[in-house]
Protein backbone atom coordinates (compact mmCIF):
# COMPACT_ATOMS: atom_id res chain seq x y z
CA UNK A 1 0.00 0.00 0.00
CA UNK A 2 1.35 3.43 -0.98
CA UNK A 3 2.32 5.10 2.33
CA UNK A 4 1.27 8.56 1.10
CA UNK A 5 -2.19 7.30 0.12
CA UNK A 6 -2.55 5.54 3.47
CA UNK A 7 -1.59 8.73 5.31
CA UNK A 8 -4.00 10.87 3.29
CA UNK A 9 -6.80 8.39 3.94
CA UNK A 10 -6.19 8.45 7.68
CA UNK A 11 -6.22 12.26 7.65
CA UNK A 12 -9.50 12.23 5.73
CA UNK A 13 -11.15 9.76 8.10
CA UNK A 14 -9.95 11.66 11.18
CA UNK A 15 -11.74 14.85 10.18
CA UNK A 16 -14.84 15.92 12.07
CA UNK A 17 -18.01 15.03 10.18
CA UNK A 18 -20.16 17.83 8.77
CA UNK A 19 -23.49 17.45 10.62
CA UNK A 20 -25.81 18.48 7.78
CA UNK A 21 -26.61 15.71 5.32
CA UNK A 22 -27.77 16.37 1.78
CA UNK A 23 -31.17 14.88 0.88
CA UNK A 24 -29.45 12.25 -1.26
CA UNK A 25 -27.81 10.64 1.75
CA UNK A 26 -31.19 9.32 2.89
CA UNK A 27 -32.03 8.02 -0.59
CA UNK A 28 -28.88 5.96 -1.17
CA UNK A 29 -29.14 2.23 -0.54
CA UNK A 30 -25.81 1.67 1.18
CA UNK A 31 -26.36 -2.10 1.15
CA UNK A 32 -25.46 -2.08 -2.55
CA UNK A 33 -21.88 -3.18 -3.15
CA UNK A 34 -20.96 -0.73 -5.95
CA UNK A 35 -22.31 2.83 -5.72
CA UNK A 36 -21.52 5.84 -7.90
CA UNK A 37 -22.34 9.46 -7.09
CA UNK A 38 -22.00 12.09 -9.78
CA UNK A 39 -22.66 15.80 -9.63
CA UNK A 40 -21.25 19.23 -10.26
CA UNK A 41 -18.23 20.49 -8.38
CA UNK A 42 -19.00 21.85 -4.94
CA UNK A 43 -22.32 20.01 -4.54
CA UNK A 44 -21.10 17.97 -1.54
CA UNK A 45 -20.03 14.59 -2.96
CA UNK A 46 -16.84 14.34 -0.89
CA UNK A 47 -18.71 15.33 2.26
CA UNK A 48 -21.24 12.58 1.58
CA UNK A 49 -18.46 10.00 1.27
CA UNK A 50 -16.95 11.21 4.54
CA UNK A 51 -20.28 11.08 6.37
CA UNK A 52 -20.83 7.47 5.31
CA UNK A 53 -17.30 6.52 6.36
CA UNK A 54 -17.93 7.99 9.82
CA UNK A 55 -21.17 6.05 10.35
CA UNK A 56 -20.53 2.73 8.61
CA UNK A 57 -20.14 -0.55 10.47
CA UNK A 58 -16.57 -0.91 9.19
CA UNK A 59 -13.56 -0.07 11.34
CA UNK A 60 -11.33 2.79 10.16
CA UNK A 61 -8.58 0.23 9.47
CA UNK A 62 -10.95 -1.44 6.97
CA UNK A 63 -11.63 1.79 5.05
CA UNK A 64 -9.48 3.44 2.40
CA UNK A 65 -10.21 6.83 0.86
CA UNK A 66 -8.35 8.03 -2.24
CA UNK A 67 -8.90 10.96 -4.56
CA UNK A 68 -7.84 10.54 -8.16
CA UNK A 69 -6.87 14.18 -8.64
CA UNK A 70 -4.00 13.85 -6.12
CA UNK A 71 -0.46 13.60 -7.58
CA UNK A 72 0.12 10.41 -5.57
CA UNK A 73 -2.51 8.70 -7.76
CA UNK A 74 -0.58 9.26 -10.98
CA UNK A 75 0.11 5.89 -12.65
CA UNK A 76 -1.80 4.04 -9.90
CA UNK A 77 -3.87 1.15 -11.25
CA UNK A 78 -7.25 1.36 -9.51
CA UNK A 79 -7.97 -2.35 -9.66
CA UNK A 80 -4.54 -3.26 -8.32
CA UNK A 81 -5.01 -0.73 -5.53
CA UNK A 82 -8.38 -2.28 -4.66
CA UNK A 83 -7.00 -5.82 -4.86
CA UNK A 84 -4.11 -4.98 -2.55
CA UNK A 85 -6.49 -3.27 -0.15
CA UNK A 86 -8.79 -6.31 -0.14
CA UNK A 87 -5.93 -8.72 0.56
CA UNK A 88 -5.00 -6.66 3.64
CA UNK A 89 -8.51 -7.01 5.06
CA UNK A 90 -10.05 -3.90 3.50
CA UNK A 91 -13.84 -3.72 3.28
CA UNK A 92 -14.80 -0.22 2.09
CA UNK A 93 -12.99 1.63 -0.70
CA UNK A 94 -13.98 5.26 -1.30
CA UNK A 95 -12.73 6.77 -4.57
CA UNK A 96 -13.21 10.49 -5.15
CA UNK A 97 -12.89 12.30 -8.49
CA UNK A 98 -12.81 8.94 -10.28
CA UNK A 99 -13.29 10.61 -13.67
CA UNK A 100 -9.61 11.64 -13.45
CA UNK A 101 -8.63 8.01 -14.08
CA UNK A 102 -8.71 6.94 -17.74
CA UNK A 103 -11.00 3.96 -18.37
CA UNK A 104 -12.16 3.98 -14.76
CA UNK A 105 -15.24 1.95 -15.72
CA UNK A 106 -13.10 -1.09 -16.54
CA UNK A 107 -11.44 -0.95 -13.14
CA UNK A 108 -14.76 -0.66 -11.32
CA UNK A 109 -16.16 -3.56 -13.36
CA UNK A 110 -13.20 -5.71 -12.34
CA UNK A 111 -13.71 -4.82 -8.68
CA UNK A 112 -17.35 -5.88 -9.00
CA UNK A 113 -16.48 -9.14 -10.74
CA UNK A 114 -13.48 -10.30 -8.67
CA UNK A 115 -13.29 -8.59 -5.28
CA UNK A 116 -15.47 -8.87 -2.19
CA UNK A 117 -15.40 -5.23 -1.04
CA UNK A 118 -17.79 -2.32 -1.12
CA UNK A 119 -16.78 0.43 -3.51
CA UNK A 120 -18.33 3.89 -3.49
CA UNK A 121 -17.00 6.37 -6.03
CA UNK A 122 -17.77 9.95 -6.90
CA UNK A 123 -17.07 11.98 -10.00
CA UNK A 124 -18.04 14.87 -12.19
CA UNK A 125 -21.57 15.06 -13.50
CA UNK A 126 -19.87 15.10 -16.91
CA UNK A 127 -18.29 11.67 -16.50
CA UNK A 128 -19.49 8.99 -18.89
CA UNK A 129 -20.79 5.95 -17.04
CA UNK A 130 -21.37 3.70 -20.04
CA UNK A 131 -18.23 2.43 -21.76
CA UNK A 132 -19.31 -0.38 -24.06
CA UNK A 133 -18.09 -3.67 -22.63
CA UNK A 134 -17.42 -1.97 -19.27
CA UNK A 135 -20.96 -0.65 -18.92
CA UNK A 136 -21.36 0.19 -15.24
CA UNK A 137 -25.09 0.69 -15.38
CA UNK A 138 -25.55 -3.08 -14.99
CA UNK A 139 -23.21 -3.33 -12.01
CA UNK A 140 -23.32 -0.07 -10.08
CA UNK A 141 -26.20 1.94 -8.68
CA UNK A 142 -25.60 5.51 -9.83
CA UNK A 143 -26.98 8.57 -8.04
CA UNK A 144 -26.86 12.22 -9.06
CA UNK A 145 -26.36 15.09 -6.62
CA UNK A 146 -27.74 18.45 -7.79
CA UNK A 147 -27.19 21.86 -6.22
CA UNK A 148 -28.83 22.62 -2.88
CA UNK A 149 -32.57 23.06 -3.01
CA UNK A 150 -34.04 26.15 -1.38
CA UNK A 151 -35.44 23.82 1.30
CA UNK A 152 -31.97 22.45 2.03
CA UNK A 153 -30.57 25.97 2.24
CA UNK A 154 -33.17 26.78 4.88
CA UNK A 155 -32.28 23.56 6.72
CA UNK A 156 -28.60 24.54 6.71
CA UNK A 157 -29.73 27.66 8.53
CA UNK A 158 -31.37 25.59 11.25
CA UNK A 159 -35.03 25.41 10.18
CA UNK A 160 -36.29 22.11 8.79
CA UNK A 161 -39.22 21.45 6.48
CA UNK A 162 -40.26 18.27 4.72
CA UNK A 163 -39.97 18.16 0.93
CA UNK A 164 -43.17 18.19 -1.11
CA UNK A 165 -44.02 16.52 -4.38
CA UNK A 166 -44.95 18.65 -7.36
CA UNK A 167 -48.56 17.48 -7.06
CA UNK A 168 -48.60 18.51 -3.39
CA UNK A 169 -47.41 21.99 -4.29
CA UNK A 170 -49.87 22.42 -7.16
CA UNK A 171 -52.86 21.25 -5.12
CA UNK A 172 -52.03 22.46 -1.61
CA UNK A 173 -49.64 25.40 -2.01
CA UNK A 174 -51.81 27.79 -0.01
CA UNK A 175 -51.81 25.47 3.03
CA UNK A 176 -48.10 24.68 2.68
CA UNK A 177 -47.21 28.37 2.59
CA UNK A 178 -49.16 29.00 5.81
CA UNK A 179 -46.90 26.51 7.59
CA UNK A 180 -43.72 28.00 6.12
CA UNK A 181 -44.44 31.67 6.77
CA UNK A 182 -45.17 30.85 10.38
CA UNK A 183 -41.51 29.90 10.81
CA UNK A 184 -39.46 31.98 8.35
CA UNK A 185 -39.65 35.02 6.10
CA UNK A 186 -39.49 33.15 2.78
CA UNK A 187 -38.79 36.14 0.52
CA UNK A 188 -35.89 37.31 2.69
CA UNK A 189 -34.43 33.79 2.75
CA UNK A 190 -35.04 33.36 -0.98
CA UNK A 191 -33.05 36.48 -1.85
CA UNK A 192 -30.13 35.07 0.14
CA UNK A 193 -30.46 31.73 -1.64
CA UNK A 194 -30.39 33.40 -5.06
CA UNK A 195 -27.13 35.09 -4.13
CA UNK A 196 -25.19 32.37 -2.33
CA UNK A 197 -27.38 29.39 -1.42
CA UNK A 198 -26.88 26.80 -4.16
CA UNK A 199 -23.65 25.25 -2.87
CA UNK A 200 -23.09 24.05 0.72
CA UNK A 201 -19.59 25.55 0.95
CA UNK A 202 -21.20 28.96 1.56
CA UNK A 203 -21.30 27.88 5.23
CA UNK A 204 -17.49 28.12 5.37
CA UNK A 205 -17.43 31.81 4.41
CA UNK A 206 -20.03 33.92 2.66
CA UNK A 207 -17.34 36.55 1.95
CA UNK A 208 -15.24 34.00 0.04
CA UNK A 209 -18.23 32.41 -1.69
CA UNK A 210 -17.94 34.31 -5.01
CA UNK A 211 -14.27 33.36 -5.30
CA UNK A 212 -14.99 29.70 -4.48
CA UNK A 213 -17.85 29.57 -6.98
CA UNK A 214 -15.71 31.10 -9.72
CA UNK A 215 -13.16 28.37 -9.00
CA UNK A 216 -15.94 25.80 -9.47
CA UNK A 217 -16.66 27.20 -12.94
CA UNK A 218 -13.01 27.41 -13.97
CA UNK A 219 -12.03 23.97 -12.68
CA UNK A 220 -15.11 22.40 -14.27
CA UNK A 221 -14.10 23.77 -17.67
CA UNK A 222 -10.29 23.75 -17.44
CA UNK A 223 -9.94 20.42 -15.65
CA UNK A 224 -13.05 18.21 -15.71
CA UNK A 225 -14.56 18.93 -19.13
CA UNK A 226 -11.21 19.32 -20.86
CA UNK A 227 -10.01 15.98 -19.45
CA UNK A 228 -13.18 13.99 -20.07
CA UNK A 229 -13.97 15.41 -23.51
CA UNK A 230 -10.47 16.38 -24.71
CA UNK A 231 -11.25 20.07 -25.21
CA UNK A 232 -8.35 22.05 -26.64
CA UNK A 233 -6.91 24.84 -24.51
CA UNK A 234 -7.86 27.55 -27.01
CA UNK A 235 -11.51 26.45 -26.89
CA UNK A 236 -11.91 26.67 -23.09
CA UNK A 237 -12.08 30.46 -23.05
CA UNK A 238 -14.82 30.25 -25.67
CA UNK A 239 -16.89 28.12 -23.30
CA UNK A 240 -16.47 30.74 -20.60
CA UNK A 241 -17.47 33.44 -23.06
CA UNK A 242 -20.72 31.59 -23.74
CA UNK A 243 -21.51 31.65 -20.01
CA UNK A 244 -21.07 35.42 -19.96
CA UNK A 245 -23.33 35.73 -23.01
CA UNK A 246 -26.13 33.92 -21.17
CA UNK A 247 -26.07 36.62 -18.47
CA UNK A 248 -27.49 39.41 -20.53
CA UNK A 249 -29.64 37.54 -23.04
CA UNK A 250 -33.25 36.51 -22.61
CA UNK A 251 -33.57 32.78 -23.37
CA UNK A 252 -35.80 33.23 -26.41
CA UNK A 253 -33.52 35.90 -27.88
CA UNK A 254 -30.78 33.33 -28.33
CA UNK A 255 -30.20 32.18 -31.90
CA UNK A 256 -27.83 29.72 -33.48
CA UNK A 257 -26.21 32.36 -35.67
CA UNK A 258 -25.77 34.82 -32.81
CA UNK A 259 -24.25 32.23 -30.50
CA UNK A 260 -21.96 30.86 -33.20
CA UNK A 261 -20.82 34.32 -34.27
CA UNK A 262 -20.07 35.61 -30.77
CA UNK A 263 -18.40 32.38 -29.67
CA UNK A 264 -16.36 32.09 -32.88
CA UNK A 265 -17.39 28.47 -33.38
CA UNK A 266 -19.39 26.64 -36.01
CA UNK A 267 -22.83 25.57 -34.84
CA UNK A 268 -22.05 21.80 -34.87
CA UNK A 269 -18.97 22.41 -32.71
CA UNK A 270 -20.80 24.82 -30.45
CA UNK A 271 -23.74 22.44 -30.01
CA UNK A 272 -21.31 19.73 -28.90
CA UNK A 273 -19.69 22.06 -26.36
CA UNK A 274 -23.08 23.14 -25.03
CA UNK A 275 -23.85 19.49 -24.31
CA UNK A 276 -20.55 19.21 -22.45
CA UNK A 277 -21.37 22.24 -20.31
CA UNK A 278 -24.79 20.81 -19.57
CA UNK A 279 -23.18 17.55 -18.47
CA UNK A 280 -20.78 19.57 -16.31
CA UNK A 281 -23.69 21.23 -14.45
CA UNK A 282 -22.89 24.69 -15.81
CA UNK A 283 -25.96 25.26 -17.98
CA UNK A 284 -29.43 23.93 -18.66
CA UNK A 285 -30.08 23.03 -22.28
CA UNK A 286 -33.84 22.72 -22.68
CA UNK A 287 -35.54 21.29 -25.74
CA UNK A 288 -39.10 21.79 -26.91
CA UNK A 289 -41.84 19.50 -25.69
CA UNK A 290 -43.89 17.16 -27.86
CA UNK A 291 -45.90 19.13 -30.39
CA UNK A 292 -43.90 22.32 -29.92
CA UNK A 293 -44.66 24.61 -32.88
CA UNK A 294 -41.25 26.28 -33.03
CA UNK A 295 -39.02 23.26 -33.46
CA UNK A 296 -36.61 25.27 -35.65
CA UNK A 297 -35.67 27.46 -32.69
CA UNK A 298 -32.52 26.47 -30.80
CA UNK A 299 -32.79 24.86 -27.42
CA UNK A 300 -33.42 27.20 -24.52
CA UNK A 301 -30.19 27.98 -22.66
CA UNK A 302 -29.93 28.98 -19.00
CA UNK A 303 -27.14 29.11 -16.46
CA UNK A 304 -27.37 26.06 -14.20
CA UNK A 305 -28.43 27.93 -11.07
CA UNK A 306 -29.06 31.52 -9.94
CA UNK A 307 -25.79 31.84 -8.01
CA UNK A 308 -23.84 31.70 -11.27
CA UNK A 309 -25.47 34.97 -12.31
CA UNK A 310 -23.98 36.65 -9.25
CA UNK A 311 -20.38 35.86 -10.21
CA UNK A 312 -20.58 35.97 -14.00
CA UNK A 313 -23.01 38.77 -14.76
CA UNK A 314 -22.52 42.51 -14.47
CA UNK A 315 -25.97 43.07 -15.95
CA UNK A 316 -28.19 40.06 -15.48
CA UNK A 317 -31.53 39.34 -17.10
CA UNK A 318 -34.01 38.91 -14.23
CA UNK A 319 -36.24 36.68 -16.35
CA UNK A 320 -33.36 34.29 -16.97
CA UNK A 321 -32.48 34.34 -13.27
CA UNK A 322 -36.01 33.31 -12.31
CA UNK A 323 -36.17 30.61 -14.95
CA UNK A 324 -32.75 29.29 -13.93
CA UNK A 325 -34.00 28.78 -10.37
CA UNK A 326 -37.21 27.10 -11.53
CA UNK A 327 -35.42 24.69 -13.87
CA UNK A 328 -32.68 23.91 -11.35
CA UNK A 329 -35.28 22.82 -8.80
CA UNK A 330 -37.62 20.95 -11.19
CA UNK A 331 -35.13 19.16 -13.42
CA UNK A 332 -33.81 16.74 -10.78
CA UNK A 333 -37.06 14.75 -10.57
CA UNK A 334 -39.03 15.98 -13.58
CA UNK A 335 -38.78 16.32 -17.35
CA UNK A 336 -38.55 20.00 -18.25
CA UNK A 337 -39.23 21.29 -21.78
CA UNK A 338 -40.15 24.66 -23.19
CA UNK A 339 -43.53 25.21 -24.80
CA UNK A 340 -44.94 27.48 -27.48
CA UNK A 341 -47.74 28.81 -25.23
CA UNK A 342 -45.87 29.00 -21.93
CA UNK A 343 -42.33 29.18 -20.60
CA UNK A 344 -42.15 25.48 -19.71
CA UNK A 345 -44.05 22.24 -19.83
CA UNK A 346 -43.27 19.75 -17.05
CA UNK A 347 -43.60 16.00 -17.61
CA UNK A 348 -45.45 16.80 -20.85
CA UNK A 349 -48.44 17.85 -18.75
CA UNK A 350 -48.11 20.95 -16.56
CA UNK A 351 -47.63 24.35 -18.17
CA UNK A 352 -45.81 27.12 -16.32
CA UNK A 353 -45.30 30.82 -16.87
CA UNK A 354 -42.55 32.39 -14.76
CA UNK A 355 -42.67 36.08 -13.84
CA UNK A 356 -42.90 38.89 -11.32
CA UNK A 357 -45.89 40.03 -9.21
CA UNK A 358 -47.59 41.75 -12.15
CA UNK A 359 -47.59 38.61 -14.28
CA UNK A 360 -51.13 37.66 -15.32
CA UNK A 361 -52.94 34.68 -16.80
CA UNK A 362 -53.17 36.09 -20.33
CA UNK A 363 -50.47 33.81 -21.76
CA UNK A 364 -52.04 30.61 -20.42
CA UNK A 365 -55.69 31.63 -20.17
CA UNK A 366 -58.00 28.75 -21.08
CA UNK A 367 -55.26 26.08 -20.97
CA UNK A 368 -55.57 23.01 -18.77
CA UNK A 369 -53.02 22.29 -16.03
CA UNK A 370 -51.53 25.76 -16.43
CA UNK A 371 -49.86 27.66 -13.57
CA UNK A 372 -47.99 30.83 -12.75
CA UNK A 373 -44.75 30.64 -10.73
CA UNK A 374 -44.45 34.17 -9.39
CA UNK A 375 -41.39 35.81 -7.87
CA UNK A 376 -41.47 38.27 -4.96
CA UNK A 377 -44.77 37.13 -3.47
CA UNK A 378 -45.13 35.37 -0.13
CA UNK A 379 -48.41 33.58 -0.78
CA UNK A 380 -50.42 32.62 -3.83
CA UNK A 381 -53.94 31.57 -4.73
CA UNK A 382 -55.59 29.27 -7.27
CA UNK A 383 -53.04 28.69 -10.05
CA UNK A 384 -50.70 31.48 -8.88
CA UNK A 385 -47.88 29.93 -6.81
CA UNK A 386 -44.86 31.61 -5.17
CA UNK A 387 -41.73 30.86 -7.15
CA UNK A 388 -39.73 30.10 -3.99
CA UNK A 389 -42.03 27.21 -3.08
CA UNK A 390 -40.68 25.16 -6.00
CA UNK A 391 -37.48 24.98 -3.99
CA UNK A 392 -39.17 22.48 -1.65
CA UNK A 393 -39.20 19.59 -4.12
CA UNK A 394 -36.15 17.81 -2.68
Amino acid sequence: MNSILSKLSKQFLAKKSFPFKRFLYGEIDFNVRIIGINGGRGAGKTTLLHQYAKTTKYKSSQILYVTCDHPAMIDINLYELADNFSKRGGKLLLIDEIHKTPDFSKHVKAVYDYLDIQLIFSGSSAMIINHGSADLSRRATIYSLPVLSFREFIALNGIHFNPYSLNNILQDHEDIVLDVVGKIKPIEMFLKYLEYGAYPFYKESIADYPKRLLEVVNVTIDSDLSFIHHIDTDKRDKLKKILYMLCRTSPYEISKSKLSSEAGLSWPTLAKYLQYMKMGSLIHLISGGIGHKSIQKPNKLLLNNPNLFQILCADLDVGSLRESFFVSQLSYKHQVNYHHQADFIIDEKYLFEIGGPSKGNKQIDGLEDAYLAIDDIETGYNNKIPLWLFGFLY
